[in-house]
């Protein structure tokens, strides 16, 4: 296999900035182009979510079912416990750091804060974006390197109903719930660290929790989620559909995927939190 020689393409640009100028250009073209594909996915699986029981192809619930099972109850585990030693860390920091000023006591606010309105959404969408972005861009690349999303067509079943709608509203149904999941764990492991190096009863944790936190830091987090939601459904189905060269297409684009998925998560959340906390 032919391996490109990344010192040639460097000298060139170099010697002739109008093919860096056109390689960026071919980016945000490409960049652009790929946006708008998923734009369009988005909306054919919004339509078909809405309007398919009318059209005699509605979304199969048992569909949307199996995705919620692959997507959200196979999670629990690892979400709990990332979670929950997320919380004891923030523990850990908050009270080294409030050491100083003599007002460890204080560190329950930040953990309360930190884990309902970030830590909680942000560690779930980034390990369903490993574990279910991923999966989905390898499922849906195999079948069109396997032409199975041809057949599908061929058969008169359109594959945005069939293979993103049910994807679609199952992230939007399970990432909230993994989500808040992910607080009570963090707040969990944020308490038995507390209660162990302050002293502090479980009971008192969780009333200065209850009377620091609102229903306005729980919705933030969730509508966090939601974003992260269709981040991770979309750049999933879209990189599985454009996939090209065989196997070895398969594994970039899984690999792409991902990186893709948590760079978004990031972003998103870095505006959201921007804007939320003005």
């Amino acid at each position: 296999m032919h391996t490109p020689d990344y010192r040639y393409y460097v000298e060139s640009y170099l010697m002739n900035p109008l093919i860096a100028i056109e390689h960026i250009g071919r980016t945000v073209v490409k960049g652009i182009e790929e946006l708008g594909f998923a734009t369009v996915l988005l909306v054919q699986a919004v339509f078909w979510i809405f309007v398919g029981s009318f059209k005699k192809q509605p979304v199969r619930v048992s569909a949307v079912f199996l995705q919620m099972m692959q997507i959200g109850v196979a999670a629990v585990p690892i979400v709990a416990i990332l979670s929950f030693a997320v919380g004891i860390m923030l523990a850990i920091q908050g009270i080294h750091t409030l050491r100083v000023f003599g007002a460890e006591r204080q560190v329950v606010y930040g953990i309360a804060l930190s884990v309902v309105r970030e830590f909680g959404p942000l560690i779930t969408g980034i390990l369903v974006a490993g574990r279910t972005g991923s999966a989905l861009a390898a499922r849906i690349g195999t079948m069109r390197v396997s032409q199975e999303v041809d057949a599908l067509k061929v058969m008169g079943i359109n594959p945005v109903r069939y293979l993103v709608s049910p994807v679609l509203v199952a992230m939007l149904i399970m990432l909230p719930s993994l989500t808040f999941l992910a607080n009570l764990a963090g707040l969990f492991g944020g308490a038995v660290f507390s209660v162990a190096e302050l002293g502090m009863s479980f009971t008192a944790y969780a009333d200065r929790c209850y009377s620091i936190l609102t229903t306005d830091d729980l919705a933030q987090g969730l509508i966090k989620s939601l974003v992260f939601a269709v981040i991770i459904a979309l750049v999933g189905v879209t990189n599985g559909f454009r996939v090209t060269g065989g196997a070895e297409g398969v594994g970039r684009s899984t690999t792409r995927s991902v990186v893709l998925s948590i760079s978004f998560i990031v972003i998103a959340d870095m505006i959201f939190t921007y804007f939320l906390n003005r």
